[in-house]
């Protein structure tokens, strides 16, 4: 995984196929109550080179929008064509569809830390990144007991609604979704999406990419200038969010081997996949 333009092989089939799946699977994370988009885009090595080019659109914007192309993509369908299936399997099965998503986070965990310390680590970012841990832990755990209300379902709603979307980009380990669910929007949100209703898709998508304009230059600067500080406090709020959305309550030898083999087949998709991806850059043509 390195910056240098000379080592970089060029761009495959593959390689644009990869990057279309880890679209999808960040667009699922959008829309799935309890996970968050950005903790995904962390993992499969998007965010910090997604900020990068958001937050300086005019530099070698070709370059780098055919190089996002097919997470945008990705995204799309992943938010589009999945909103039904996510709504009916954690549904129904949401403990199990759960460990699978922690599978994914824990098999790419090595790959994550490997590039965290790519530009060298100190002793106390292994301290910060507990501390973070243990506070996004808390605040989720926190979150979970705030009482739900309801907001009306207009054009400013479903921006505000974008808005937190967008906000889940930038700020990984936020899960917008818990958010909607609080203010009563997720269920209209998740049904509109699915019946294509462009009343609220239009007010969502203008709120996201408002949101992450507004943020993604500050989020790049944080990088350019404190590379492990950030990336530590990243892998903090991954860690914390994940140990948050463990669920309760498994019990009976079936559904914990259901959730055991979940999660072995997303660690192991996912590991792979970072193997892969290891033979491509993680960053986006420069």
């Amino acid at each position: 995984m390195t910056n240098d333009t000379t080592t970089r092989p060029k761009t495959t089939l593959a390689d644009w196929i990869l990057r279309l799946l880890k679209g999808i699977l960040v667009g699922i994370g959008f829309i799935t109550p309890g996970l968050s988009g950005g903790v995904l885009a962390v993992v499969f090595g998007i965010y910090e080179p997604l900020m990068r080019w958001l937050g300086n659109l005019r530099e070698k914007f070709l370059k780098n929008l055919i190089y996002f192309l097919p997470v945008g993509i990705g995204g799309i369908l992943g938010v589009l064509a999945f909103s039904k299936v996510v709504e009916w399997a954690f549904g129904h099965h949401p403990a199990q569809f759960t460990w699978l998503f922690i599978g994914f986070i824990a098999g790419t965990f090595p790959s994550l830390l490997k590039t965290a310390g790519k530009h060298g680590r100190k002793s106390w970012h292994w301290g910060l990144l507990a501390a973070v841990a243990v506070g996004t832990l808390f605040l989720m755990r926190w979150l979970e007991t705030i009482r739900s209300v309801q907001m009306a379902q207009n054009f400013g709603s479903w921006l505000l609604s974008g808005a937190m979307i967008g906000l889940g980009v930038v700020v990984p380990g936020m899960s917008p979704s818990n958010f909607l669910i609080y203010l009563g929007l997720y269920e209209p949100m998740a049904s509109g999406i699915s019946r294509l209703d462009f009343g609220v898709i239009i007010p969502l998508a203008l709120g996201g990419l408002a949101c992450v304009l507004l943020f993604a230059r500050l989020v790049s600067w944080l990088f350019k200038k404190y590379y492990a500080l950030m990336y530590h406090i990243i892998l903090g709020i991954v860690v914390g969010s994940t140990l948050a959305i463990i669920p309760s309550g498994v019990r009976g030898l079936g559904m914990i081997a259901a959730c055991a083999l979940l999660f072995t087949a997303g660690g192991l998709v996912s590991f792979l996949l970072a193997k892969l991806d290891e033979k491509y850059s993680r960053d986006a043509e420069e």
